[in-house]
């Protein structure tokens, strides 16, 4: 099969899937460059209100796929933090559904994500010293922001693969699922983000994520929107509210 990047919309929910199973889903150079352009497709979407991103079969990513990476060190590493940040400047909820191996730049697109939620038996590790890399600087500060300074620099400092109860108490994680309750979960999870205000989910990603210079922005959207009126008049009257806000 040839590697690839599949995506979906479904019921609200984008699902764009690493499809390299030959790999254990290895990023190749191609699939790096087409991730920030398919990411701005489904931001640009008003029917999207979350995305998922997985892997194919039993595994999440393996990393990079090295020998599709013909460019010089610093462009490959470019490749896959253009990749990562535009994942995490995507604009609506975000949730990495891991299985498998989340290894490499499988880690970085990991922690890109809003969420990660995790099947038992996954393995996470950050892996740049085991081949003399620098890791990028806005991954390892993500990483650290993610984890804590003292989880990251283990990460970081030796390589070493963790598992996934061990991502759970790290903070790198934010679920761990039993075996074949993964996709329900996640299933699950996301008809709740798609049911809520994405005003409100926009505004605090962007606060959360240490924006400083978008508070005046946010007052404005939300005095223009619908939405809270909309939350309380459901409220009140016991009902689903119908949230407008980017339709």
């Amino acid at each position: 099969m040839e590697p690839q990047l599949k995506h979906s919309v479904a019921d609200g929910i984008a699902t764009v899937v690493i499809t390299n199973p030959a790999k254990r889903n290895a990023m190749t150079a191609g699939m790096w460059r087409a991730l920030p352009g398919l990411l701005g497709q489904l931001a640009a979407d008003p029917a999207v209100r979350a995305l998922v991103l997985s892997g194919a079969g039993d595994t999440f990513c393996a990393g990079a796929d090295i020998s599709t990476l013909r460019e010089p060190g610093d462009e490959q590493q470019s490749l896959a933090v253009r990749a990562e940040d535009a994942l995490a400047a995507f604009p609506k909820p975000t949730l990495a559904a891991v299985r498998g191996f989340c290894v490499g730049g499988g880690s970085q697109l990991a922690a890109a994500c809003d969420l990660r939620f995790a099947e038992e038996g996954a393995r996470f590790g950050v892996t740049p010293a085991k081949l003399g890399i620098v890791y990028p600087a806005s991954s390892t500060r993500r990483l650290a922001a993610l984890v804590g300074p003292a989880a990251a620099k283990y990460l970081l400092f030796s390589g070493e693969l963790i598992d996934s109860e061990r991502a759970l108490r790290t903070g790198l994680v934010d679920e761990v699922l039993a075996v074949g309750e993964l996709d329900k979960r996640v299933a699950e999870f996301t008809r709740v983000l798609a049911s809520r205000s994405l005003l409100t989910q926009a505004a605090a990603k962007e606060f959360a994520d240490g924006r400083t210079d978008r508070d005046a922005h946010w007052a404005d959207e939300a005095r223009g929107s619908g939405d809270t009126a909309e939350g309380v008049a459901a409220f009140l009257e016991r009902r689903p509210p119908r949230f407008t806000y980017g339709l």
